[in-house]
């Protein structure tokens, strides 16, 4: 028969919480306390329950992931192992909320009260009501954004500065002498995104700051045919496009092989920057901005058991640090072999360089 926790506290001369602490969270117990538990537990051959364990304590050991996507893109899934890298050690499991529409968010933190089956939340890329904020706030229970349009009413937030990045991609093709700039972004059926909305935000913003650039916007319907419709909004461009900017590197790269096939060099005719990138734009030479979703994803998941952990000690009447609570990290443009200045305005741009009222500028006012 096998020996239960109360047998293994009293063979190893302590109290059957501290037991179950060891076993739970062990770095709260003293080395030698932990290895006196460890030695009566083999001894015993005991094994502690994790249902047990979790309805002593109070938590269900499970963290809701909301992503709009589940994991099937390459950014939520590098997300998710990165969650898994950290709440897997530790004993978490992670439950994905497939999220695609307002109504099907609203729901979710409509029952969660009544299941209260999640010891934490994880936003996903999009932002929440914040009477739904204030639903977890009820619960105590700690909710997590990762890149998130608005750190208001979350525990921590991670992420990256989309807008920054994307202005980042327009200084440097103003820079090499670009004005006819493209942007190519996506329009989904999903109703939460905002990275999508950030990254076009920053587009528009950079290329209002120097004067002279001829921004072009094409907004292409993901659920048609995605590359087709853009590269025809890219060779019908009027005036030419010299350089583009694309939303993802996954429309990027089919955009890019299709160029190709009509007759179109990049970066001769036309440069092309990406954005995230993927392991194949490494391969492919594709110029891009790098983000990494994976240290992202574990960032998130250190930040939710430090608010788990700062929940307990809430209760107990400690002090909490919230400080380093909302991290933003930056992305760096990646330049490989899609971008270079444009071949039609070297000339023009030779010019410019004598006459520095022509060339364009940032300024402020816009």
């Amino acid at each position: 028969m096998t020996a239960d926790i109360q047998q293994v506290a009293r063979a190893a001369g302590v109290s059957i919480s501290t037991v179950s602490r060891t076993f739970t969270k062990p770095e709260l117990v003293a080395p030698r306390t932990r290895e006196k538990v460890a030695r009566a537990a083999e001894k015993l051959d005991f094994h502690i329950s994790r249902s047990a364990a979790a309805l002593k304590s109070g938590q269900t050991m499970r963290i809701a992931l909301l992503a709009s996507a589940g994991v099937s893109t390459w950014f939520d899934s590098h997300v998710f192992a990165g969650l898994d890298s950290v709440f897997h050690p530790a004993e978490y499991d992670i439950s994905i909320y497939k999220m695609m529409t307002t109504a099907e968010r609203r729901k979710f933190f409509m029952d969660l009260p009544v299941r209260r089956n999640v010891d934490a939340v994880i936003v996903d890329s999009f932002d929440i009501d914040p009477r739904e904020v204030k639903r977890l706030k009820s619960m105590h229970v700690p909710i997590i954004g990762i890149n998130v349009p608005s750190s208001v009413g979350f525990n921590a937030t991670v992420g990256i500065d989309d807008k920054g990045a994307m202005r980042t991609a327009v200084e440097h093709l103003v820079a090499i002498g670009h004005r006819d700039i493209g942007y190519i972004g996506e329009v989904s059926q999903c109703q939460l995104l905002c990275s999508a909305e950030s990254r076009l935000q920053g587009f528009r913003d950079a290329c209002k700051a120097y004067r002279g650039v001829r921004p072009q916007v094409s907004l292409v319907d993901s659920s048609t045919n995605l590359i087709g419709n853009a590269v025809n909004s890219i060779l019908t461009a009027k005036p030419r496009l010299t350089a583009v900017c694309v939303m993802t590197d996954e429309t990027a790269l089919p955009i890019l092989y299709r160029l190709r096939q009509y007759g179109c060099e990049v970066p001769h005719d036309l440069s092309i920057i990406g954005f995230d990138d993927i392991e194949l734009a490494k391969q492919i030479g594709l110029t891009t901005l790098h983000q990494d979703p994976y240290m992202l994803g574990a960032e998130a998941a250190r930040k939710t058991i430090q608010a788990l952990e700062n929940k307990e000690d809430e209760e107990d009447g400690t002090k909490l640090d919230k400080t380093n609570s909302h991290v933003v990290f930056p992305v760096q443009l990646i330049l490989r072999g899609t971008t270079a200045p444009p071949t039609t305005t070297k000339t023009t741009m030779a010019k410019s360089s004598e006459n520095p009222t022509t060339a364009a500028a940032p300024y402020s006012g816009l």
